[in-house]
């Protein structure tokens, strides 16, 4: 049972090491690139809220005309 352990503790440590080992190699964003990527996702899901706000409205309308609600 102790060599479990012993081969578990080995894993765990070159598993950590090996993690610590990639986060090195990431290229991590300026702070440039990260306002820039920030700013286009909340401009995209701005948009797409407001195509899906429109659709909504524009099929409710459709809907009280021929339904009559």
């Amino acid at each position: 049972m102790t060599e479990q352990k012993a081969k578990f503790g080995q894993r765990a440590g070159r598993f950590f090491k090996e993690i610590r080992l990639e986060m090195k190699k990431v290229i991590w964003p300026t702070k440039q690139q990260l306002l820039n990527n920030t700013l286009t996702v909340f401009v995209a899901c701005l948009f797409i809220g407001a195509v899906v706000w429109l659709a909504d409205a524009g099929l409710g309308i459709i809907f009280r005309a021929v339904f009559g609600k």
